[in-house]
């Protein structure tokens, strides 16, 4: 089973990015919204025709400037935030509906319908009507439909979201189940789902790729700005020194896990919880940009630095936008490393 080889360009939004998915492994695209991410999944799904560039799915080419294979033509399964399960058919029928629709005779649809419903261990809802099923039950249903239909490749398209919280677990076990050696895509905003399911991250912003790597690296080393806040991760740029970073903004900040050397461009990432933040101490002086609440605390934005902080210490300290404050963080919460490429 061949991999997912793929360089779309799509000129009206803004999209060049390239994307290779080898077989067997999953490869999490993440990004902010209007990023670019719905276009890759468009485009690979055969929604959306390219300018340029090509689409190759299992060893064919569906897309390039010529020509776009049909969605319905293409051995794709895919998986949504919504199940969208037809209501006049039980739960086999909705999963057989798609060998059906492949020219499948009706009694060997319905075989393969009961293999993935056994597979993710659900057969004992074949025979339930749609609307008996609990959200956690109807994805996992919709997974089985798309693992019916012998896919070549998966896309996951946000298919947690729409969850409650309880059933995200039984459904990332199914997905690993659906996974197994097929070239999957998945597009997601939760860390979870990439550390569970993706043997490797693809951040996208504005139409490109901008950091490509295992989520070890990735998530743990971040060298954009929203895969740092997708860790939840503060990240600070600049130059190495001898035991730490000189910060672009100015002035030093010392780290325990440093090696990069002198004079080399470097990152410096850190929790915004570890940030001391005080009005003369130590650290690089900074101005308040701005408070936001966050998780039950606040995050201070002081230029290219931040801190999250209780709201008595906010209040105690008596700061606000446009007060000079110094932020410090122990060397021992302070990883500088080198940017990646």
């Amino acid at each position: 089973m061949s991999g997912v080889t793929a360089r779309i360009v799509v000129e009206r939004r803004g999209v060049d990015v390239a994307l290779e998915v080898a077989t067997g492994e999953c490869v999490a695209v993440i990004g902010p919204n209007g990023a670019g991410k719905s276009t890759v999944v468009e485009a690979l799904a055969g929604l959306l025709p390219i300018d340029a560039g090509q689409v190759v799915l299992g060893g064919t080419v569906v897309s390039d400037q010529r020509r776009t294979v049909p969605a319905h033509r293409r051995r794709i399964g895919l998986v949504a935030q919504r199940p969208d399960l037809f209501p006049f058919l039980d739960v086999v029928g909705n999963v057989a509906f798609g060998p059906r629709a492949a020219g499948v005779r009706r009694a060997a649809a319905r075989a393969r319908a009961l293999r993935a419903l056994a597979a993710l261990g659900i057969d004992d809802l074949a025979g339930r009507s749609p609307d008996a099923l609990s959200g956690g039950q109807a994805q996992r249903v919709a997974i089985a439909r798309a693992l019916a239909t012998d896919p070549a490749v998966l896309l996951l398209d946000e298919p947690t979201s729409a969850l409650d919280v309880s059933a995200r677990d039984e459904v990332r076990a199914a997905l690993r189940t659906a996974i197994g050696g097929r070239p999957s895509v998945l597009v997601t905003h939760d860390p979870v789902e990439v550390v569970a399911l993706a043997d490797r991250v693809v951040v996208v912003e504005h139409g490109r790729v901008v950091e490509d790597g295992t989520p070890a690296a990735v998530l743990g080393r971040p060298t954009s700005a929203f895969a740092a806040a997708f860790s939840g991760l503060a990240l600070v740029r600049g130059t190495a020194t001898a035991g730490g970073i000189a910060t672009d903004g100015g002035g030093e900040l010392a780290s325990g896990t440093h090696a990069v050397p002198p004079g080399r461009p470097a990152l410096g990432a850190f929790h915004p919880t570890a940030a001391v933040l005080t009005r003369d101490g130590a650290g690089p002086e900074r101005t308040v940009t701005s408070l936001e609440p966050r998780d039950g605390l606040v995050r201070v934005r002081a230029g290219d630095l931040v801190a999250d902080l209780t709201l008595a210490r906010v209040t105690a300290l008596g700061i606000g936008p446009g007060d000079a404050v110094h932020v410090d963080v122990p060397a021992s919460e302070l990883a500088v490393y080198a940017p990646r490429g």
